[in-house]
């Protein structure tokens, strides 16, 4: 809300502002015809790339002075309206992103004062949610701090209401309002959003960085997702994709439109300057140090000439750096393009005093040294312009240390994709055992905190037995692309131990609620793969292990987590026996079950 309020301030010029007699009266008339309108801006999820959800944005009519939002609820405020004008918005909200078919998340705005108005009816969103057919499970209730609201106590019991119908909460505009950072840690929203005024050049504005830091590392220490508003160039989204934000909203990926993307291009994503990609957990750890190659870097005001006289001393020079004075990388020169220009006649009296910049390539791949394999891959694979002879530059805490050989790299690559391919389950190409090993002993050595879930089809071998191995696969495929769907691309790991049994490794803060979505995900679909009959019936009637005919009831799921304490001397084998003695404690609870091993030893 605060990506586009505060840009609304200023829409109208104050001499166009009618007074607060004459705009009474067109308020009301707005009430009495419902005549607001709902644009939708996307919320974008970075480590999908696809949209989270839509924020619903309210505007009076086009052909008023209450147009603009603010106007519109500072009216309703002096009126003592909130209310009425609080739920309209609401169910306009509602209707709107129900007619445009929008799927994700719905944020609504709602001002905390309506809430204490008098006459306040509660439960009328779920009202409006009921008639159109949308669970309260898909709407966040988004508060905004363009007011103050001291009386903590009191809205944290009208939170607690709406979140027993359902809702999650966000905190709007964080930094710019009154309460701040009491109001976030008293009311513990499932999420926060950044203030734009934090993000606007954040890329050159190291104090902002800084904030947004903090704001990231509290929100793990609550269990809170951030989003950052206000995002409208590449390099803003660059920075905090690098920061460890999730999730953003702002111009650079839609504005508000009353018919929003349903999909957003995925060259929004890459970032054509400087290619750095996010921080992420991956499947293989192997880090690429080892194709470090010492070479020499030069600043933007040296000559051509001083880059020829580089790659004339040292032939196995293919590339050389640009960086500033921090370091930094900004371009490099390459051996082939160079000696093309010099080798035409007069090529090198021509170009030779020109500065490096006016030659170099800014268009350039640059990676932490600490980063793995299978992070370098994936940037590399998006950015196929480069020939095989390329270099990619390496950085250690964003300072030029050396360069890396694409060559090098694609062919440490080939032999991750024999070695993974080589453990990985053949049915769900999920990584085996060994992975899945080395991934906790990693975790084990750096000392991350992390959680384990043991995941086992209840009454699958009866299923197998009577509906035959082919259904059975099917089955286990998508219990498979439930867990890849809810576990956290960026963080977490997913293995598939054999059979039925499957493994989470959740780096993830949030594993709870991941958990229980399976479970839900889970349950919802085990309906479908049953016939009719035995739908109806409960489940079905199959030989147990004692030979005897028996009834078994409609597959179930049982998650058993243990949060291993990294301090103590533990290997892998230590947590997978605390791991398996949560999966069979989680199968003693009757259904879809999750049972949380709180020791941690």
């Amino acid at each position: 809300m605060g990506d586009n309020l505060i840009r609304l301030r200023n829409l109208l010029p104050d001499d166009n502002i009618l007074p607060s007699a004459e705009l009474t009266p067109l308020f009301l008339n707005i009430l009495h015809n419902n005549s607001v309108t709902a644009l939708f801006q996307p919320i974008v999820d970075f480590n999908k790339q696809s949209i989270l959800g839509y924020e619903s944005l309210i505007r009076g009519p086009s052909d008023s002075p209450l147009h603009n939002p603010m106007m519109l609820f500072d009216v309703a405020r002096r009126e003592g309206r909130l209310t009425d004008l609080d739920l309209l918005c609401r169910r306009t909200g509602i209707k709107g992103f129900k007619e445009k078919r929008l799927s994700g998340k719905l944020f609504l705005n709602t001002t905390p004062q309506g809430l204490f108005e008098p006459g306040y009816k509660t439960g009328l969103t779920l009202e409006f949610l009921q008639e159109i057919g949308l669970r309260p499970e898909h709407v966040v209730i988004e508060l905004t701090e363009q007011y103050p609201m001291n009386d903590l106590r009191i809205m944290g019991k009208a939170l607690s209401h709406y979140r027993e119908m359902g809702f999650e909460i966000a905190i709007d505009d964080l930094g710019a309002g009154y309460s701040g950072l009491r109001r976030w840690s008293e009311l513990r929203p499932e999420y926060v959003k950044i203030d734009r005024h934090f993000i606007q050049n954040i890329h050159s504005d190291s104090v902002k960085q800084s904030f947004v830091r903090s704001i990231v590392d509290i929100a793990k220490e609550l269990n809170c997702k951030v989003i950052a508003e206000g995002i409208e160039g590449r390099e803003e989204c660059q920075i905090l994709m690098e920061m460890g934000i999730i999730y953003g909203q702002g111009y650079f990926f839609a504005r508000p439109e009353a018919s929003p993307p349903y999909t957003l291009p995925e060259a929004l994503f890459r970032h054509s300057d400087r290619k750095i990609i996010r921080h992420q957990f991956q499947q293989n750890r192997e880090g690429i140090a080892d194709l470090l190659v010492t070479a020499p870097y030069l600043n933007p005001y040296h000559a051509l000439e001083d880059a020829y006289q580089l790659f004339v001393k040292d032939e196995t020079i293919t590339a050389i750096a640009i960086v500033d004075s921090q370091l930094s990388p900004v371009g490099l020169i390459r051996r082939s393009k160079l000696f093309s220009t010099f080798s035409t006649q007069f090529g090198r009296s021509l170009h030779g005093t020109k500065s490096v910049q006016t030659f170099m390539d800014s268009s350039i791949v640059v990676v932490e040294k600490d980063w793995n394999i299978e992070q370098v891959s994936n940037l590399v694979t998006d950015n196929m312009k480069f020939q095989i002879e390329a270099d990619f530059i390496i950085v250690e805490r964003g300072k030029y240390t050396g360069v890396g050989k694409v060559l090098g790299l694609l062919k440490k690559i080939t032999e991750l994709q024999i070695r993974n391919a080589r453990y990985a389950n053949p049915l769900t190409l999920l990584p085996g055992n060994v992975p899945i090993y080395e991934c906790l002993d990693q975790l084990i050595s750096e000392q991350k905190n992390f959680s384990v879930a043991y995941c086992d089809i209840d009454n699958f071998k009866p299923y197998n037995d009577v509906y035959g191995y082919g259904e059975g696969d099917k089955v286990i495929k998508l219990i498979a692309d439930i867990l890849r769907n809810e576990a956290d691309a960026g963080e977490d790991f997913v293995g598939h131990v054999g059979g039925d049994d499957f493994i989470i490794i959740f780096s993830s803060a949030d594993w709870t609620e991941r958990c229980n979505r399976i479970l839900n995900s889970f349950s919802a679909q085990m309906h479908d793969v049953y016939t009719d009959e035995d739908q109806s019936r409960g489940g079905i009637f199959s030989i147990s292990r004692d030979g005897d005919e028996r009834f078994f009831p409609i597959m179930t799921l049982s998650i058993g987590v243990v949060t291993p304490n990294t301090s103590q001397f533990i290997s892998h084998r230590d947590i997978a026996t605390m791991a398996s003695q949560a999966k069979h404690n989680a199968k003693n609870i009757l259904g879809n079950s999750l049972f949380i091993e709180r020791r941690q030893s």
